[in-house]
C-alpha cells in the first residue's frame, strides 16, 4: 500500500456561505466515514487559517506563512491505498463533498519510519 496526501488550498472553500457550511460539513464527514470504514484512513484535518510558525535550521522562529506564499494548505486527508487511481477516486469524492478541488500527492515511502511506528504502537 502507498500513502497519499489529499489536500486543498486555504481559501478554497471561501465561496461556501455560512448557511451552506453545515451541509458541506455533513457531506465531508460522510466521505471521511467511508474512508475510515474502508480501512484506508491514516490522518486528516483542517488547518487554522494563516497561523503557521516557521522554525529555521538555526532555531530562529518567525511567523508564517509569508505573504508572498501563493498556496497554503487549508485541509488534508492521508490515505493508505493500493494505487494512485484509488487515491484519485477518494479525492473526487472529497472534492464533491467539500465543493472544492483536491490535490493528490504520493508520500515517499520510509520503511525505517514505518518500523519505528510499528515498534511504538506495539
Amino acid at each position: 500500500m502507498t500513502r497519499y496526501l489529499i489536500s486543498f488550498d486555504d481559501g478554497a472553500m471561501d465561496h461556501i456561505t455560512g448557511e451552506e457550511l453545515p451541509e458541506v460539513g455533513k457531506a465531508a464527514h460522510a466521505v471521511i466515514r467511508e474512508i475510515v470504514d474502508a480501512g484506508v484512513f491514516v490522518f486528516g484535518g483542517g488547518l487554522q487559517r494563516q497561523t503557521a510558525t516557521v522554525v529555521g535550521t538555526d532555531g530562529m522562529v518567525t511567523d508564517g506563512p509569508y505573504p508572498e506564499t501563493k498556496e497554503v494548505i487549508g485541509g488534508l486527508v492521508v490515505v493508505d491505498v493500493a494505487s494512485r487511481a484509488e487515491a484519485v477516486a477518494w479525492a473526487a469524492r472529497i472534492a464533491a463533498a467539500c465543493r472544492c478541488a483536491q490535490e493528490v500527492r504520493e508520500l515517499m515511502a520510509d520503511p525505517e519510519l514505518d518500523g519505528m511506528l510499528s515498534a511504538a504502537n506495539g
